[in-house]
């Protein structure tokens, strides 16, 4: 957590992660993805691949997680990257999102003999940001090694007011749509010279925002289109632009695509004289209930006598890349302070994590 490792990491932070897994007979393998100028989506990312194989034959489960923490900020009432306990917290950027549960992977595995099955750590320095070369690289690697994990879990915090209250076993998709409609600047006095693009855009949003997309379904909660930006840059009071620009995000579950609802939106703007230029973030998925969320319930319940919900509320993270690989499932520390100032975690859910983490690599390698 010392490591100043605002996103995208490099060095000290994985330097001190090899240190930790070298000893425990983890084969590890670094690399950098990127080679834009700082602050650019082509900014050099650092990730790590680290794996300890069991004999032939035997399960492979994978953790999965990233080193990376969002800016600090202002207000902390200690430094963010002078880890502080106070009472019985640890304070410090990191403390849930989530360096505290990757310190709770390699002390899970620390005392599983290698015999046991192979074991592998999937981990990035690029999740808080435009994660294009963080996990979607470490995957490339994987594949072009031939390495394939039966199972995967990513520590991503997501107990909400106790730990173990609840997991994700799934995750609805993202799209952002940026939004254009070109016209002609004029003198308001004369708008026969001018074309304003303002009411075209608005139909556009207006008919967007009257979309009912779904109602939901019985894993995904309905799909939300939500309207994040609406700019025509005009200083003067008398003039008519000549250019507006909106932006539009949705959350969407598996009853849709990014590629159906990008073709929905274009639709409407093209109707409407404008344009549409959308970026997908990340298809929906479903680790269906079953074998594996009863594994990591089960686990859970032994450690803190709390059955989890299986929930697939929330944002995006690197699973929605991972779920490419192998069955995902995210499981991990209280999120309530994370990304926020003195974000903080529980000494003793530290230790329970820990244990519980343990008790799923056990149970998915057959021990």
């Amino acid at each position: 957590m010392a490591c100043e490792s605002v996103t995208p990491a490099r060095g000290p932070v994985f330097d001190m992660m090899e240190e930790m897994l070298t000893p425990l007979g983890f084969d590890v393998h670094r690399f950098t993805r990127g080679d834009g100028p700082e602050g650019s989506e082509q900014e050099a990312v650092e990730n790590l691949f680290a794996i300890r194989r069991g004999p032939q034959g035997t399960p492979h489960f994978a953790f999965a997680g990233h080193l990376d923490v969002v800016p600090p900020g202002e207000g902390w009432s200690s430094e963010a990257f002078a880890p502080e306990v106070r009472g019985e917290l640890l304070y410090g950027r990191g403390a849930v999102d989530m360096k505290g549960s990757i310190a709770c992977m390699i002390a899970s595995v620390a005392d599983i003999p290698a015999e046991a099955g192979t074991v592998s750590f999937i981990i990035t320095g690029d999740e808080e940001g435009p994660a294009l070369h963080g996990t979607r690289a470490l995957i490339d690697y994987m594949r072009a090694e031939g390495i394939a994990p039966d199972l995967c879990l990513v520590g991503e915090p997501t107990s909400v007011n106790r730990l173990g209250d609840m997991m994700k076993i799934g995750r609805r998709g993202s799209v952002n749509i940026w939004l254009e409609v070109e016209g002609t600047q004029g003198h308001v006095a004369y708008p026969h010279l001018a074309d304003n693009p303002m009411p075209k855009m608005v139909a556009i949003l207006a008919e967007l925002d009257a979309l009912e997309l779904d109602e939901g379904t019985d894993w995904f909660q309905p799909s939300n289109l939500e309207i994040t930006e609406f700019n025509v840059a005009n200083k003067a009071h008398n003039v008519i632009p000549g250019k507006a620009t909106a932006r539009i995000s949705i959350r969407f579950n598996d009853q849709h695509s990014g590629a159906s609802l990008s073709e929905k939106v274009t639709a409407i703007a093209e109707k409407h004289g404008g344009t549409a230029r959308p970026v997908i973030s990340g298809e929906p998925f479903l680790t269906p209930p079953g074998e594996f969320s009863d594994m990591i319930a089960a686990a859970i319940e032994a450690e803190t006598g709390v059955d989890p919900e299986r929930s697939t509320t929330g944002g995006t993270s690197d699973a929605r890349f991972l779920k490419d690989l192998c069955p995902v499932i995210e499981f991990g520390l209280v999120n309530a302070t994370m990304h926020k100032t003195d974000e903080a975690v529980a000494l003793d859910d530290l230790t329970t994590l820990t244990a519980i983490y343990r008790r799923i690599v056990m149970a998915a390698l057959g021990g």
